[in-house]
């Protein structure tokens, strides 16, 4: 009888041990990665990759209290299509973070951060480094977006004399069906500050742009999608997008395809 008792209450005991480890609390940290193969790199209507294909992917961590970070790479050829950078110019690394989350228990939600815009390589005489420290700030609404992002630097892209610079950007997710979603995007980007006396960057660098595609979940954390986009511009500034060393109008409208992988 006591070999019985004494094995009952071990079994017991370790049942409800067991129990309390399924029921241990999940991990307030999340780490996810991306990764994915596009026929051009997009970057606010303007092909990077002179419409060749991109390989991009990134790592983002986060933390249930709304706080994140992340970094994300992709190749590129514009740098050196403009002939901007004598060495390297042949990637794009940005480093993120900043806080998001919902407001009350509304269908609103909010993102603000920092984002940080790398370009390794030795940048051609006279000419500035590309890279760009951008704040941003956020708010949604289930499946719309409206976002803001103010350049904290002097040299916007490569644009000198340009802090204070902006980017609107409006987008629209729709679902479609639990697998499809559609893709509407309206973009302008402002270019502050003069380029040379009697010159502005908004006369050259100014425009807006607009994206319209769709994408689709498969299994696995795959997705594929297509979007068409395409820019506004005046003709100085369509001259201002168009590398001489290439002759092609880098903001011209145009079709990419991409499958990607969550993780």
């Amino acid at each position: 009888m006591f070999k019985k008792i004494a094995i009952t209450g071990l079994v017991a005991a370790f049942g409800s041990g067991l129990a309390q480890a399924q029921q241990a609390p999940a991990s307030p940290y999340t780490l996810t990665g991306n990764v994915g193969i596009y026929s051009q790199y997009i970057f606010r209507g303007l092909t990077q990759t002179n419409r060749e294909p991109a390989l991009q992917g990134g790592f983002d961590f986060s933390h249930s209290s709304g706080l994140y970070a992340g970094t994300w790479l992709s190749n590129i050829s514009w740098l050196r299509d403009f002939g901007a950078y004598s060495g390297g110019g042949s990637l794009e690394w940005d480093f993120y973070g900043g806080y998001k989350g919902m407001i009350g228990k509304t269908d609103f939600g909010y993102d603000v951060g920092l984002l940080y815009y790398y370009y390794p390589g030795t940048v051609a005489p006279a000419l500035v480094k590309a890279n760009t420290l951008e704040a941003y700030g956020a708010l949604s609404w289930k499946w719309l977006t409206a976002k803001y992002s103010y350049s904290l630097d002097n040299k916007t892209f490569g644009v000198a004399n340009s802090d204070g610079s902006w980017y609107l950007d409006l987008i629209a997710t729709v679902p479609i069906t639990d697998k499809l979603n559609g893709i509407l995007h309206y973009g302008k980007q402002k270019y502050e500050g003069d380029a040379a006396p009697g010159v502005s960057n908004d006369s050259l660098a100014s425009y807006e742009d607009y994206k319209i595609g769709l994408s689709y979940a498969l299994p696995k954390d795959f997705t594929i999608g297509a979007y068409y986009t395409d820019t506004s511009m005046d003709a100085t500034q369509k001259a201002f997008y168009t590398p001489a060393a290439t002759g092609r109008f880098i903001g011209k409208d145009t079709f990419t395809i991409f499958i990607s992988k969550t993780f």
